[in-house]
């Protein structure tokens, strides 16, 4: 078992990542039922939380269902990090995750995020602060440094670890890299091979299939692997890892009928928190990715991206099993 402070997760446990405008209830709902073992909100900026702002305070919505799962927090200021840790501790989260790794300019060039990686001591600062701010348990996401010049995370691990987090996860690439090139593993493995790190490591950065994570597990040892991107439209990507996991065996892809059925649910799901106009215009993304790659689908695609009768876009979802055989 992975230990995070108290909270306990099984033996190369799956994480879902937090991604802004992705994961929300209504998708983080699916990924749970499809065995996630733990999961974070989208991440909420401390400024924009301590000034109550609608958007911020929307995010701290959790669920019983969703447990374990933390909130996630941003921003470069030691004050509005304490507060905002305050406040989400209030939501009654399992942890509170700390986001040193976003890429996005606007972010990281005000210090934030992956920019607070140019600035280590500050970094050391705002995770101590957080930490004696809340009961719960403090991890971290972060990357493997500033640029190729600067990939310093074996010795960030080790600082974050003594200012007092329980768990670090490390995105295999640098603020530079964004999402281009591989990630690479390597610095992952070493920060999780290095004998002073006592704390979980958990791994991020293009594992999108069950023998990629099985890979990535027998090759560095981590204590666990978070997914992002390849769980878009691919919720199973959790059931189906485990099941490699224990067996060995490729599970076969699910039919379209079941793809269908857990992308009704999701639609479903994200009515009922978001409300009708919202729940419709927030799924059309998932929907793109949930159908891709099924043979002559644009005519019944344009209709799921134009409507907005909620009932409309339940029958053309049950259509799509009889009305295509296949995905190629």
């Amino acid at each position: 078992m992975v230990k995070i402070g108290s909270l306990v997760l099984p033996d190369k446990a799956l994480l879902l990542a937090p991604m802004e405008d992705i994961t929300d209830p209504s998708f983080r709902s699916v990924c749970k039922k499809l065995g996630a073992d733990l999961m974070f909100t989208e991440f909420i900026s401390s400024d924009g939380l301590i000034r109550n702002g609608r958007k911020s305070i929307a995010k701290l919505d959790i669920f019983e269902h969703e447990r374990p799962i933390g909130i996630q927090i941003y921003g470069h200021l030691v004050d509005s990090m304490t507060e905002a840790t305050k406040m989400a501790e209030k939501a009654n989260p399992d942890l509170i995750d700390i986001n040193f790794g976003c890429p996005v300019k606007k972010i990281a060039n005000r210090g934030a995020g992956s920019g607070i990686m140019r600035n280590v001591p500050l970094m050391a600062e705002i995770t101590r602060a957080v930490v004696r701010s809340t009961k719960l348990p403090v991890t971290v996401k972060t990357r493997l440094g500033w640029d190729e010049d600067n990939k310093n995370i074996v010795e960030i691990a080790e600082i974050l670890q003594d200012a007092g987090i329980k768990a670090i996860t490390i995105h295999g690439r640098t603020r530079a890299q964004l999402y281009k090139g591989q990630a690479d593993w390597r610095l992952i493995g070493e920060v999780k091979n290095n004998q002073r790190m006592k704390i979980p490591v958990f791994g991020n950065g293009d594992v999108d299939s069950p023998v990629k994570a099985k890979e990535m597990f027998d090759r560095y040892g981590v204590d666990g692997i978070m997914i992002g991107r390849a769980a878009i439209g691919n919720p199973w990507i959790f059931s189906q890892t485990k099941k490699y996991l224990e067996t060995g065996i490729i599970p076969n892809q699910p039919d379209l009928e079941n793809k269908t059925s857990i992308a009704r649910e999701h639609f479903l799901k994200s009515l009922e928190i978001k409300g009708e106009k919202k729940g419709i215009f927030e799924m059309r993304k998932h929907f793109v990715s949930y159908f891709k790659g099924i043979a002559d689908f644009r005519e019944t695609k344009l209709k799921l991206l134009t409507s907005t009768d909620p009932e409309e876009i339940l029958s053309i979802l049950d259509s799509i099993p009889a009305k295509f055989s296949q995905i190629k």
